[in-house]
């Protein structure tokens, strides 16, 4: 009886079913069932936590692609001119800068260095997380062991599961031949027609890739037929060719035969054949292991460099071996002929070139003769300046003769009143104000002495009451000795008293207790309060804990707080757009915020900032007028602000930015601009809303940018295009001969006028762009839910620690309560050792009180007698005498001082005036010996104008020399340069030299005339002799041009190959570590470029060593596992959107399996990894699975249930975990029981 299948898909693939299910009816009644299910690696396999996906990293990619202006290599519209690049620069297929020859001829980047090797990204992912390229959907139809099938694959890892003869590798040969690969490259059949299924006539596959953003997917069908060895293809349902399907792959980066990603990969059932292709990469000869690594995972030049020295090598070798017979060849034989033939026309030839020679000789002499005609004009020149400065020195003479006279004005005259000011170096001005000075200075000392006497009167005013005092003082002591005797003798009695009493209580102490025994008590206590003290101090370390959380919690919410402000703020957002955009700017603007301080006037922050267009309609077009300079542009309004932000930010590192960082800055002084091209009213009357300028709010300040640079003010803005009339608004943007721009609807129209000819109009048009950065920027929902739900959990976080935070509280009361019964106890026995210790301190004092008391009774007892202390007393009186006195002589002595400085200022006064006289009679005496000057200043001056003439007649001789010296070739302005250095230009006079010109003109006369054809014959073999030489000589050249070109290439290529080679030996050397043997991978030159390798050495037993990689060497197993490993190292440095391995766990011992499986999910799970598949028949137990990966079941078998979704393998899972559950808890029932 026949086996009856059926295709069923996962729930989730139920979308496509419905869109193919006129194919999947007709196919129910097949001859075998397959079935592909999805699930999420469940069991009891480990989970890997996925790493965080940028979502917005795509986006950040076409927000880079800078706009730039009309004078850069890239239009708005990312067009590339003459000499530019690619618009984009990294992240997309048009990212590679166009390769280009440079002047040594080799072929290699525009940049003249190689960069840093960076890796290669694939195309930006999508939104669904699929990278442009990658498979979205396969769907099969009669082809190998299917009736029909279709899944939909995810975009990391994709685990194909199923037993042996189920039909992965059937997945996997689809995949080949649905992407027009050649049946050849599958090893299991060469005619495409063997693919389709037995039994039936025709089938199809049909995969969707993923397209690029913005884009549709790419539904690609081949067509299969099992009688015709050809298929067809289609692209989204329309047929193509194969090479229309291989172009379109390059494009999406899809490496058509890239041996590494598919063709190695791409492994049919069996394990022959697994190792067959594990065999065929063993014994792959190292010079293909190296040119299929550079085209799988270099730098796109890699290859190129290395075809670029592989072709110059060989051309180098043609060379060397041209050059080496060149010795023998007919081409030195036919060199010597055609010598020795042009030296038999030499003679002719020379008395051609005589005639030449004469005809030249005339040319020199013809401008010889102006030359020297100026060196005349010149000599006379010098004799009339000689003379002129021979007057000169006269006036001069005169001048300086005179000048005593005058300097005696300026100068003073001996003065023999006093010596001080006799010195004749004195200025009479300086001398005149100094007896002024000196004059006003006695005044003042005067004055001084006067004040002086004032002030020693008031301090004699001061002086007496205090003096008075002290005498009544004096005088009343003197009456109170008597008094004080009485009171010595009391005083003695008292402290005799006083000591009686002390002595008698120092002899009869109070009874006292034992210290010691009072300390014991406290060192007892002490000991109990240690354990209450060691709490106390773990409860304030825990509050302290949790008063920081607090505060952390308190800064978290602040933080996000701060944040939400920030969100909120317009200002803000738009720093943060040009931070994407331009992080040095942004950091420049942050820095500008905070030290506005520092500058003269307000600087403006870039445009895209500081700048809002009102009106939502005009934003397009506003945005149009700037080129990206403009946008990101700091503003300034005076010069000196503008060299300040520019040595702050561009010339020294005191605004911290990145090194390297250039900021631009502008600022123009305020000049007139061109006016507007069209009033108002032709405004409207040619359909214009407005000009640009009246539809952007910015500060006044920025008014001047927008208008000298940005020509905002002559930009008119029609919104309608329908009502611009756009012929006569090019006439009237462009009547005042220059040009200007105006928008018409979505086109901005940039009109100019030539300067030449009939100063036609020309028009260049270009079609607005949505604006990016003066539209309003909104506020990102997702960031502000993170932050939401950051004050959230930091609240509740608070609301916890502050619940701690109160039973610390109340555990801290009750320590206290502790504390406070020990310190009452603790207090009490400290009351009881002070009221000892002021015993005994009591008892010490009276001691010592009884000591002093004893000292002060002996010191009254020893008294004076009341005779010398009164006889002291009297002598204190003198004593306040005296210095009255003393008061009076210098009194005496201040009025005599104050009457000499008078004489002196009178002194002075007279010295002042007789200064004064003197000036006055040099003034009239300079006035009678300047009249002599006066005359020679007038011949000077006859002289200077003789002077003056002969200069400009010598110039215009000068000139005309020049004119001719330099309309002649360069052969002779060199030779007259020669004759100027060494003189022979002005040996003959000017009548000689024209002589001469008549004598040459004579020769040229008897010269016959040399057949031109003899000469042009000479001439011609010579260009032929020169021709052969330079042949020879360009040989030599080029070999030396072609070994500077490998050297170049070189230079490129070895540094990015070894870079490449070390990466990817890293992660190969890594990878052998984990398993526990030993790996390695080298770089083999040689001196032909098409025989450098890669070698690959493994070691797997410790007693061995490092061994070159080859087919027989090693065993099966070994080789496909260094096989794996090596794919595995050069997955990260790869550039396809997906790749796909077939059973690489055969022949691998279980270690060895897990380690490559663990690897192989590690790498292929990351954010940035691409889509990748796994087939494999078996898998060991507490493998490790990540979140990210896909797994996809394939089962088959005669009698699968005709329900569908009856044997959908989530559900199976399901029902297994819920059958053991129910099983346990009968278990349980029964025992409980």
């Amino acid at each position: 009886m026949p086996r009856r299948t059926r295709a069923e898909l996962p729930e989730g693939d139920t979308d496509s079913l419905k869109e193919n299910s006129a194919l999947s009816n007709g196919v129910k009644d097949s001859v075998k069932k397959e079935k592909v299910n999805d699930g999420k690696g469940k069991g009891k396999a480990r989970r890997i936590e996925p790493e965080p996906v940028d979502e917005e990293s795509d986006q950040t990619q076409a927000d880079d692609n800078a706009d730039v202006d009309a004078d850069g290599d890239v239009d708005t519209d990312g067009d590339v001119d003459a000499d530019g690049d690619p618009e984009n620069v990294d992240g997309s297929p048009r990212s590679r800068k166009r390769a280009r020859v440079n002047a040594e001829g080799d072929f290699a980047p525009s940049t003249p260095t190689t960069p840093k090797r960076e890796q290669v990204a694939t195309l930006p992912r999508d939104a669904d997380g699929f990278i442009p390229g990658s498979i979205v959907r396969i769907q099969l139809h009669n082809f190998l062991t299917y009736d029909w099938v279709e899944f939909r694959p995810g975009p990391y890892l994709n685990m194909i599961l199923g037993p042996n003869g189920t039909g992965k590798s059937s997945i996997a040969c689809a995949i080949c031949l649905g992407l027009n690969w050649p049946p050849s490259i599958l090893g299991r059949a060469n005619e495409i027609s063997s693919f389709v299924k037995h039994g039936k006539e025709s089938g199809y596959i049909e995969i969707e890739l993923k397209g690029a953003k913005g884009q549709k997917n790419l539904v690609i069908r081949r067509n299969l037929s099992a009688k015709s060895k050809s298929s067809t293809l289609t692209l989204n349902g329309k047929s193509c060719t194969g090479k229309e399907i291989t172009n379109r792959m390059a494009k999406l980066n899809v490496q058509v035969g890239n041996l590494w990603y598919l063709a190695l990969s791409v492994l049919s059932a069996g394990s022959d054949c697994v190792y067959d292709k594990v065999s065929e990469f063993a014994q792959m000869t190292p010079q293909q292991l190296l040119r299929e690594t550079q085209r799988a995972a270099g730098d796109v030049n890699l290859s190129n460099w290395h075809d670029t020295l592989i072709t110059a090598g060989k051309e180098l070798k043609n060379l060397q071996d041209v050059c080496t017979l060149q010795k023998s060849s007919d081409e030195q034989e036919r060199l010597k002929t055609m010598q020795e033939r042009n030296s038999q026309l030499e003679r002719d030839v020379q008395r051609y070139q005589e005639r030449k020679r004469i005809e030249k000789d005339i040319d020199v002499l013809k401008v010889l003769i102006p030359v020297n005609e100026y060196h005349e004009a010149k000599e006379r020149y010098q004799k009339a300046k000689d003379r002129q400065r021979e007057l000169h020195a006269r006036v001069r003479k005169l001048k300086d003769r005179n000048a005593p006279a005058h300097a005696k004005l300026e100068y003073a005259l001996p003065y023999v009143l006093s010596p001080i000011y006799s010195q004749t170096s004195r200025q009479l001005a300086v001398q005149h104000k100094e007896y002024e000075k000196a004059r006003e200075k006695k005044k003042t000392a005067s004055r001084q002495k006067f004040q002086q006497m004032k002030n020693k009167w008031g301090e004699n005013d001061k002086l007496v009451p205090t003096q008075e005092r002290d005498a009544e003082d004096v005088t009343s002591r003197l009456d109170g000795l008597k008094r004080a005797e009485k009171e010595r003798v009391k005083k003695i009695k008292e402290i005799q008293g006083h000591n009686e009493k002390w002595q008698k209580e120092l002899d009869n102490p109070p009874k006292l207790e034992d210290v010691e025994a009072i300390n014991a008590e406290m060192r007892k206590v002490n000991r109990e309060h240690s354990q209450t003290t060691t709490r106390m101090e773990d409860l304030q370390e825990r509050q302290r804990k949790n008063v920081d959380s607090s505060a952390a919690q308190q800064a978290n919410i602040s933080g996000a707080l701060d944040q939400l402000k920030n969100l909120e703020d317009e200002r803000h957002r738009k720093l943060e757009k040009l931070r994407l955009w331009d992080r040095d700017m942004a950091d420049a603007v942050v820095w500008l915020r905070n030290h506005q301080d520092k500058f003269k006037m307000e600087v403006f922050e870039p445009p895209m900032i500081c700048c809002t267009v009102p009106d939502r309609r005009y934003t397009d077009a506003i945005e149009a007028c700037f080129n990206q300079d403009q946008l990101k542009i700091l503003v300034t309004q005076c010069e000196e602000d503008y060299a300040a932000l520019n040595n702050y930010l561009n010339d020294s590192e005191q605004a911290g930015l990145r090194k390297g960082a250039r900021i631009n800055v502008w600022f123009r002084p305020k000049v007139d601009v061109i006016p507007p091209p069209m009033n108002e009213a032709e405004l409207k009357a040619l359909g214009f809303d407005d000009y640009a300028i009246n539809k952007i709010e910015c500060p006044d300040g920025l008014l001047w940018f927008l208008t000298r640079e940005v020509n905002l003010h002559r930009t008119a803005i029609g919104l309608d295009a329908s009502k611009v009339d756009v012929n006569a608004a090019m006439e009237a943007v462009s009547r005042d001969g220059g040009g200007a721009k105006f928008i018409a609807g979505r086109v901005m129209n940039t009109v100019s006028r030539s300067r030449y000819g009939k100063r036609a109009a020309a028009n260049m048009t270009k079609d607005l762009r949505p604006a990016r950065n003066l539209v309003n920027s909104t506020i990102d929902p997702e960031i502000k839910r993170k932050l939401d739900q950051t004050i959230q959990e930091a609240r509740q976080a608070l609301e916890v620690i502050n619940e701690d935070a109160n039973n610390l509280a109340a555990e801290e009361r009750e320590i206290r309560s502790e504390e406070a019964l020990f310190k009452k106890t603790f207090d009490a026995l400290e009351a009881r050792k002070k009221d000892v210790n002021n015993q005994k301190r009591r008892l010490a004092t009276l001691a010592a009180k009884i000591e002093t008391n004893k000292n002060k009774l002996k010191d009254l007892e020893n008294a004076p007698s009341v005779e010398d202390e009164r006889a002291k007393l009297k002598k204190k009186l003198f004593e306040i005498s005296k210095k009255r006195v003393r008061i009076v002589k210098e009194y005496t002595q201040l009025i005599r001082a104050a009457i000499a400085d008078q004489v002196e200022a009178t002194r002075s006064g007279l010295e002042f005036l007789q200064v004064g006289a003197n000036k006055n009679a040099l003034e009239v005496l300079c006035q009678e010996k300047d009249e002599k000057y006066q005359r020679a200043l007038a011949e000077f001056e006859e002289a200077d104008q003789i002077f003056i003439a002969t200069k400009a007649d010598a110039k215009s001789k000068r000139d005309i020399s020049l004119e001719l010296v330099r309309g002649m070739d360069e052969e002779f302005q060199q030779q007259f340069a020669k004759m100027e250095m060494d003189g022979s230009v002005h040996d003959r006079s000017v009548n000689d030299l024209r002589k001469a010109l008549e004598v040459q003109r004579a020769n040229l006369d008897m010269i016959s005339q040399t057949n031109p054809g003899v000469v042009e014959q000479y001439e011609r073999r010579k260009n032929e002799i020169e021709a052969l030489t330079k042949i020879l000589e360009d040989r030599e050249k080029d070999t030396r041009r072609v070994e500077r070109e490998i050297k170049n290439a070189r230079d490129r290529w070895q540094p990015a190959l070894e870079q490449l080679v070390a990466s990817i030996g890293k992660k190969f050397s890594a990878a052998f570590d984990r398993i526990g043997c030993a790996g390695e991978i080298r770089i083999s030159p040689h001196d032909d470029y098409d025989k450098w390798a890669i070698d690959i050495l493994v070691k797997f037993r410790d007693n061995e060593k490092l061994q070159l990689l080859t087919g027989q060497r090693q065993s099966g197993g070994e080789r496909s596992l260094t096989t794996i490993l090596y794919l595995m190292s050069l997955t990260e440095e790869a550039r396809t959107p997906f790749s796909l391995v077939d059973e690489i766990n055969q022949g691998m011992d279980q270690r060895a399996e897990r380690a490559v499986h663990n690897s192989l999910v590690e790498v292929t799970c990351k954010p940035d990894s691409a889509q990748y598949f796994l087939i494999t028949p078996k898998l060991l137990p507490d493998l490790d699975y990540h979140e990210r990966m896909k797994v996809l079941c394939v089962n088959n078998g005669e009698w699968l249930p005709e329900t569908p979704g009856l044997g959908n393998m989530n559900r199976l899972i399901e029902s297994f975990v819920q059958l053991n559950r129910d099983r346990v808890s009968r278990d349980r029932s029964f025992r409980a029981g």
